[in-house]
């Protein structure tokens, strides 16, 4: 160790005891400055007390699940309300009902919750302990052990090998490949599957797989602190006296799998919850719907309602005992403490409190539990989202959101393995300016290609052929057979230009690694047509074509970056001659031909739009003979400028453009990254929903775009796509400026201080300025520009910009990026968010989202497990909402509705009881009716209701989806309905207390005897009750089935059985102090005036709100309405078929894989450092790579990407249309004319 080292180690050592103390008080991570690391001494690293490397995304243990889940459940305000009625009614001089009628629901529901947490958090703990018990090799006392995962320490020595992921963050030590490289996927961090090189020191790769000489490797890494920055590493290894520096290139992070290496060794930086990997997922929320919400401010209004009836009530009975109660004082003989009318009073209020806390039952909560435990179970049982081909059911991973899945109105998606299946497939091709890949048939018309029906070609003629290309045009295999010249030039270029590692694990078995999953597609059709890349050295390329081998001089690379474009190689084939062969973008290569290409050039450009309008990534072909003197002088001015120590990289770039001009088109490419199924079709029916469509993704910017345009979310139509790219905050700003003002206008300024007014006026308005800001306009932010637009000062213009335009796509941003983009549209909109991904680099932005989905993909299950939802395949997003989510809010609402307007009709009798009782607490109806009303005589119905109900079926909540818009508004469960489904409890109650009242003060039995005794009154409020909400629920009930009538009319047999029951001889005789009142029940209703006055106040009670209901849907038909009476009228005419039809959209806009490439690995190639065999060279010229010249060492650059231009725009029509039957099929605006 060096000097410089010690010092450091030594003050380390000095402040030890500050550090501990720091430790102590859990803020250790936020403060350590800088971490010191010694490999192969535990003792010395342990004294820093650095994370082990357990995870843990569970919420509780043994010890903590009690009280940490009883906390959550009484952050539910309706909770500690029960506790404390159930305290109340445990004090014998105020309660007039039995405790056990509050504790054993609020036991219940406290214990269905608590249940249902424990069994979500029982996964997370089999999901983390699955991932600590893992198997890693350590390096432990000179020998390797395997030791489970959750044992690994930092400072521990690991090794990999080929297709393990890697344990915990590590320093790159040695690898089996040349130059201590290693290749690794890094899908679990930033969702790219394409490789990535990382490269050890020069000094430790040295080391090799000596495990002599690792364990008495004694290195010191002094490093930045714990954080979340995926693409940033600094750090000094302090080794044998001297200093190395580290960065990024050199680390392996959790999360990613080695690919390609047969093994690697690594020394342990971050470990557990301090890696990077796991920096970057968000804690573990618990979330609760905007319904739960509304009910613990509604609950707070009820309990306040509660109070002023109780002190009206107690006021009363003051009063009462004072001018009346006081008579009756020396006949009651009361206890001197009660005699006071004012204590009197007060003991009244707290009885009234108990009697009316039914406005708000346990059992509603109970209720909600089972309906959402209902409605989960729907979602898991739905055969439309089951994925067949890999045996995946929808899964609701969580009960308590699925009403919020009918508000949604931002989606945030991850682009790899969410929208698209991540699989590059050569589709088309134009050579020559004639287009390949199409079918037709005998007719000369083109045939729609499919799987099953489209024969595909037949390459056994190629035993190197890979079987699972996929090609329906034989007609592009003839012209290989026929050798036309151009056709083998073109697949000879795509063949050769290219940067693809070859492995042959047997004789023919080739697997390509490539940079790009773009490239490895087209060195891949290469292959099928017959012209097979079969290896490489770092001068020379092998090709097997048509069968022969054949061999080329590798001369020089040009290879690809952001400002080129393009790609080039020079070769010599074996008759002598000089080739340059390029592709890249289109509007790059055609600047630089021949000028007798252009009227190839001008078909090949058609073929182009054609390609790129069915959403086809594009790339164009050139090739160039070099004569021999020329190229002579052009290298020694490359090896000049090569070696230049001022703007090496502009003349290197300026003799690039001086070779490859003059060049002749060969054609185009037409590679298709396959979207998932139902993409476009999803996208454009949640966008018709109003459901604004984030794209958040890792990947580059020019790749984000494409898709872009391939899912219809970006179109040519669009006034402008504005590119947000700057690289400091003053440059965020005024892009973000200069795009608010295009988009308001000078005249549109008042806009912009109303963007954050009521959403039901924002909805509400039919500003034709509003319908185009949501047509037209489209951003795209990168990373870097994020991170500054995500600040304080811009982050308000930032969600000012994004929510006028109608697409948002952010590049290139890190796992918790997304998280605080989600988190701010949260903070400045009252919107519901959903976040949808399917690997870990989305795993904080599904925590952090209202709802998370996970889609089990490509890369691994973190998302699934991280997620409330989860299914295989994006398009099932479309049923979750518009169907699932929309059914399931429309039910919640309703229920609520219902509930509190029954209880409170059902309470309320007491309140109007009590003045006309001496304000007694004395209740109407008997003990035991109000035990069993919301219990058993309509707890059923409601559930029912709850459960099964239907505004409209699937077929049509698909068909239209500004169905969804009232859940987005909080239409159908808001204040105001809250406030008018309690008046109408209110008015019911009146109606149901005062027509018996003021019908039995005169009335008579048949036989002449008085009828109005206090329990025949109070059996024919009951009665008239229950049959009321059982009429009522009916009306409330859009969809019938045998469940909704059984329990209805199975209710109402239950309450009569029970009222007869409870009213005999035989009850009374076994329990006759519970049940005193025989007779009762048949002496009271076997008279026709009872029945009568029931008929009456069911009549009173139900046809106001009839009448309000027919002319409100007659005059006011809201959309629900209209797609209702549309739904019974094509009903009666019998099923019409639906058709819906692509309409192909044309294009202008290019979308090269060029764009979508980072900086090539041409470098390494021509230095050979990643090649096992260095071959001796044959080349008359010094090989050369762009970024090192003709000698360099090897690094692999990512670098930023450039604003694109954009063509002119065409005509664009609508992606996707429904076609109906015109003579038959009955439309919304055809009912509305009759």
């Amino acid at each position: 160790m060096d000097g410089a080292c010690f010092r450091e180690t030594l003050r380390t050592r000095r402040r030890w005891p500050d550090v501990m103390a720091i430790w102590k008080k859990d803020i250790r991570i936020a403060l350590e400055e800088e971490r010191h690391v010694r490999a192969n001494d535990r003792d010395y690293n342990e004294r820093f007390s650095y994370a082990d490397n357990r995870i843990k995304t569970a919420k509780y243990n043994v010890f903590t699940f009690l009280p940490i889940n009883l906390f959550e459940q009484f952050q539910r305000f309706a909770n500690a309300y029960f506790l404390v009625l159930l305290i109340l009614q445990l004090i014998p001089e105020i309660s007039s009902l039995s405790w056990f009628t509050t504790i054993v629901p609020l036991v219940l529901v406290l214990a269905i919750t608590a249940v249902k947490d424990a069994t979500d958090d029982y996964f997370r703990h089999k999901s983390d302990q699955q991932v600590n018990t893992r198997q890693s090799q350590v390096l432990i006392k000179g020998k390797l052990q395997n030791e489970k995962w959750m044992n690994v320490r930092v400072g521990d020595i690991i090794k990999l090998e080929n297709n393990q992921f890697v344990a915990a963050d590590l320093l790159l030590l040695s690898s089996s490949e040349p130059y201590g490289l290693c290749y690794i996927e890094t899908a679990e961090l930033d969702g790219e599957t394409n490789l990535k090189v990382r490269q050890a020191l020069t000094v430790t790769s040295d080391l090799g797989d000596d495990v002599a000489k690792l364990a008495d490797f004694s290195g010191e890494v002094i490093c930045e602190p714990p954080n979340n920055k995926l693409d940033k590493f600094t750090g000094t290894l302090c080794w044998k006296d001297n200093k190395y520096s580290l960065d990024n290139e050199k680390m392996l992070l959790r999360g990613c799998v080695l690919r390609n290496t047969e093994w690697c060794f690594g020394l342990v930086i971050f470990a557990g919850l301090q890696t990077k990997l796991m920096q970057n997922c968000g804690r573990t929320k618990f979330k609760r719907t905007s319904i739960d919400k509304l009910m613990n401010t509604l609950v707070l209004w009820i309990f306040g309602f509660l109070i002023c009836m109780g002190i009206i009530l107690a006021i009363g009975n003051t009063i009462w005992e004072q001018k009346v109660g006081s008579d009756f004082w020396e006949y009651l003989q009361w206890k001197e403490l009660t005699i006071n009318a004012v204590f009197s009073g007060f003991l009244t209020f707290w009885s009234y409190i108990i009697i009316l806390n039914t406005v708000v039952p346990i059992s509603l909560y109970v209720s909600v539990e089972v309906l959402r435990l209902g409605h989960s179970y729907f979602i898991n049982w739905d055969r439309r989202m089951y994925y067949s081909r890999k045996d995946t059911p929808a899964e609701a991973r969580t009960t308590t959101l699925n009403e919020e899945l009918g508000q949604v109105e931002f989606i945030f998606s991850d682009k790899t393995g969410t929208l698209t299946q991540n699989i590059m497939v050569f589709n088309k091709c134009s050579i020559n300016g004639k287009t390949y890949g199409d079918v037709y048939d005998e007719f000369g018309h083109k045939v729609d290609i499919t799987k099953q029906k489209t024969p595909c070609v037949d390459f056994s003629f190629n035993p190197l052929m890979d079987r699972k290309f996929r090609f329906h045009d034989s007609s592009l295999v003839e012209a290989i057979k026929l050798e036309e010249p151009l056709v083998q030039e073109f697949f000879r270029l795509l063949a050769l230009c290219h940067t693809i590692m070859p492995e042959e694990r047997n004789e023919g078995e080739l697997v390509y690694q490539a940079q790009s999953p773009d490239e490895g597609a087209l060195v891949t059709a290469a292959r099928n047509f017959g012209f097979v890349f079969r290896s490489r050295t770092p001068e020379t390329i092998t090709l097997y074509e048509m069968g022969q081998a054949v061999t080329y001089q590798l001369l020089a690379i040009l290879d690809f970056n952001n400002v080129r474009k393009r790609m080039s190689v020079i070769v010599r084939n074996p008759k002598g001659q000089l080739k340059l062969y390029s592709k890249g973008a289109d509007t790059i290569l055609f600047d630089r031909l021949d000028p007798s290409n252009e009227e190839l050039m001008f078909t090949t450009s058609e073929h182009l739009n054609e390609f790129a309008g069915e959403g086809l990534r594009t790339l164009a072909l050139a090739y160039k003979d070099l004569d021999e003197d020329v190229f002579d002088e052009w290298m020694k001015k490359l090896l000049f400028a090569s070696t230049a120590l001022d703007n090496r990289e502009e003349k290197l770039g300026a003799l690039y453009e001086e070779i490859e001009q003059g060049m002749l088109l060969l054609g185009a490419t037409a590679i298709e990254d396959k979207l998932q199924e139902g993409v476009p079709e999803t996208i454009a029916c949640l966008t018709l929903a109003n459901i604004k469509i984030w794209v958040l993704t890792g990947d580059k910017l020019e790749t984000a775009m494409n898709i872009g345009y391939s899912c219809n979310m970006l179109r040519d139509d669009m006034n402008t796509v504005f590119i947000i790219s700057g690289h400091t905050m003053l440059e965020v700003q005024q892009e973000l400026r200069t795009a608010k003002e295009k988009i308001m206008g000078p005249s549109k300024d008042k806009f912009s201080s109303g963007l954050d007014m009521e959403k039901t006026e924002l909805y509400s308005s039919d500003s034709v300025f509003e319908e185009t800001i949501i047509a037209e306009y489209a951003l795209i932010i990168n990373g870097h520009s994020l991170a500054h637009a995500l600040e304080a000062d811009l982050e308000q213009i930032l969600v000012d910009v994004a929510c006028l335009c109608k697409t948002v796509i952010c590049c290139r941003v890190t796992p918790l990026q997304k998280a605080l983009v989600v988190e701010l549209i949260k903070r400045h909109k009252r919107a519901v968010t959903l976040a949808i991904g399917d690997g870990a680099n989305d795993v904080s932005m599904i925590k952090t989202a209202h709802i998370g989905v996970g889609i089990s993909g490509q890369e691994g299950m973190q998302a699934v497990l991280a997620s409330d939802y989860s299914f295989a395949q994006f398009r099932y997003l479309q049923r979750l909402l518009l169907v699932h989510g929309r059914w399931s809010y429309h039910r919640m609402c309703n229920f609520l509705c219902y509930f509190f307007y029954k209880n409170f009709a059902f309470t309320l009798v007491h309140f109007w009881y009590g003045f006309l009782c001496g304000f007694s607490a004395q209740t109407v109806y008997d003990q035991w009716f109000i035990t069993l009303f919301n219990i058993v005589y309509t707890s059923l119905p409601v559930l029912a209701m709850g459960l099964f109900d239907q505004d409209v079926n699937e077929q049509y909540s698909l068909r239209f989806p500004n169905l969804y818009r009232p859940g987005q508004l909080n239409q159908l469960f808001n204040k105001r309905k809250f406030f008018t489904c309690t008046l109408q409890g209110v008015c019911t109650s009146f109606i149901l207390f005062f027509i018996p009242y003021g019908a039995f003060m005169t009335a008579v039995r048949d036989d002449g005897a008085h009828i109005s005794d206090q329990q025949t009154f109070a059996v024919t409020i009951a009665t008239s009750l229950v049959i009321v909400v059982s009429v009522q629920i009916g009306l409330d009930t859009n969809y019938w089935t045998a469940v909704n009538h059984f329990f209805i009319w199975g209710s109402l047999a239950v309450y009569f059985a029970i009222l007869f029951a409870m009213h005999s001889d035989g009850i009374f005789t076994i329990f006759p102090n519970q049940f005193p009142f025989i007779g009762t029940a048949r002496n009271s209703l076997n008279q026709k005036i009872v029945w009568l006055v029931i008929l009456l106040t069911t009549v009173v009670c139900i046809m106001p709100m009839v009448a309000v209901r027919f002319i409100k849907a007659d005059l006011y038909p809201t959309q629900t309405d209209k797609v209702r009476l549309l739904q019974q009228a094509t009903r009666k005419q019998g099923p019409q078929e639906q058709n819906l039809r692509r309409v192909r959209r044309t294009s202008s806009r290019r979308s090269a894989y060029a764009f979508a490439h980072q900086q090539g690995y041409g470098e390494l190639i021509t230095s050979g450092k990643n090649m096992k065999v260095p071959t001796s060279s044959t080349s008359t010229y010094p090989l050369y790579s762009p970024t090192r010249g003709l000698t360099g060492t090897s690094s692999v650059k990512n670098s930023g990407v450039n604003d694109t231009t954009r063509d002119q725009t065409e005509t664009y029509s609508t992606g996707f249309r429904r076609e109906s039957d015109q003579s038959q099929e009955v439309t919304v605006e055809d009912l509305e004319a009759r």
